[in-house]
This record gives structure tokens, C-alpha cells and sequence, in this order.
């Protein structure tokens, strides 16, 4: 059994602030043409989507140079439920629903519940995480940290989170969807899109019993 953990691309989405607007429209039409073929317009970062490291550090991997078995495992759920707008969350609150072991997966999902605000102005107040907290995780073996929220930090020009663990040459995935119910310990899947540059839209897909 497959679950989605994705948010479709549509024509006029909500994007980062300040990312290029989404714009899908008929390039070629069945009346016309005999063949449906849309037009994309949109930025690597649309919607679900992964970050190399090339998305902030100089010189970083970009997607052509990630692998897809890195965004393939299996995965540690952290649920950090009740958390308010803008607030910054760390160990206490993760481990509120377990302790997390001294190695984990190489994947992390941190689920805030965040995502069921996706599209509204609620969406760009989303908590973050302590950068101490995400470093502790990389300690303990996390290559991969994905989250239901636009970003693991918010627009204010600093990102912390993202050079602890783009800068470590590891990868994040940001909008992540479909988090209720899973286990704490589920197998999971992000597939890119085969582009060159600094990230990619993704299918995230969760493999369940």
C-alpha cells in the first residue's frame, strides 16, 4: 500500500515568497492539435520539493549530482503537534512523543501538522526548528530532513537550518504531505524530477504494510 505525501502542482499554487509564480496552461490542445500538452511555468522549488545543496552553498552538489537512493529508506516520523505561529520548537518537544535513539535513519519527518495550512496566509507563520536541535539529528545520522512546512526556517533572510544541513552536503525536503497515522518508523520515497540546478519538485510516496 502506497500513500502520497505530496501536494499536486497547480496552475496559481502558493510558492515561497519571492520564488517564480506557478503557471500551467494548454500548449498544445486535442481540438487543435490532436494532442494535450500543457505549458509549465514554476521554479525548482515548487511545491513538494528537495533542496541540494547547491540551493545556498557555492560550489554545493546540485540535483544532477544527488542520487536517488538518498531519498529512499527508511525514515524516523517526529510528531511536534500544538506548536503556535512562528514558534521555534527543539529536543523537548520532538521527544515529547518518544526518545530518539542514538543512531537514527538517514531520513527525518518532522510532522507539525503544518500542512493542512498549505495554501493560506497561515502557511508562511509555520514554527521551525531549533538549529541546535537539527544538528543533534545530523550527529546522530540524519542525511535527509524533510517537513510539512514551506521551509524548516522562516523568510527573514537567515537560514540556519539550512546550512547545518545543506552545508553538511545533506538534502531537505520541504512541503511534505499525508503525515497522519504513519509510523514512527515507516519506509518512504522522494523522487525528483531529473533536473540540473539547486532542487527539484518531488513525488513523495510512503510505503506502508
Amino acid at each position: 500500500m502506497l500513500r502520497d505525501l505530496s501536494h499536486p502542482i497547480r496552475d496559481g499554487m502558493m510558492v515561497y515568497p519571492g520564488d517564480p509564480a506557478v503557471r500551467i496552461g494548454p500548449a498544445l490542445t486535442l481540438d487543435a492539435d490532436g494532442a494535450a500538452v500543457a505549458r509549465l511555468e514554476l521554479g525548482s522549488d515548487t511545491g513538494t520539493h528537495v533542496d541540494a545543496p547547491a540551493h545556498i552553498v557555492p560550489g554545493g552538489r546540485t540535483m544532477a549530482q544527488v542520487t536517488v537512493d538518498e531519498l529512499v529508506g527508511e525514515a524516523l516520523v517526529l510528531r511536534v503537534p500544538g506548536l503556535a505561529d512562528g514558534q521555534r520548537y527543539g529536543w523537548d518537544a520532538a521527544t515529547a512523543g518518544g526518545g530518539i535513539p542514538d543512531r537514527i535513519p538517514p531520513i527525518v519527518i518532522v510532522d507539525t501538522g503544518w500542512a493542512r495550512w498549505f495554501g493560506s496566509d497561515r502557511a508562511l507563520r509555520h514554527p521551525r526548528p531549533d538549529p541546535s536541535f537539527i544538528r543533534e539529528l545530523m550527529a546522530r545520522g540524519m542525511r535527509v530532513l524533510a517537513v510539512d512546512t514551506l521551509s524548516p526556517d522562516h523568510a527573514d533572510g537567515d537560514v540556519p537550518v539550512h546550512e547545518a544541513v545543506l552545508g553538511a552536503d545533506g538534502l531537505i525536503v520541504e512541503n511534505v504531505c499525508g503525515l497522519e497515522g504513519l509510523p514512527r518508523r515507516v519506509r518512504v520515497g522522494f523522487f525528483p524530477l531529473a533536473l540540473e540546478g539547486d532542487g527539484a519538485p518531488v513525488r513523495g510516496v510512503a510505503f506502508l504494510e
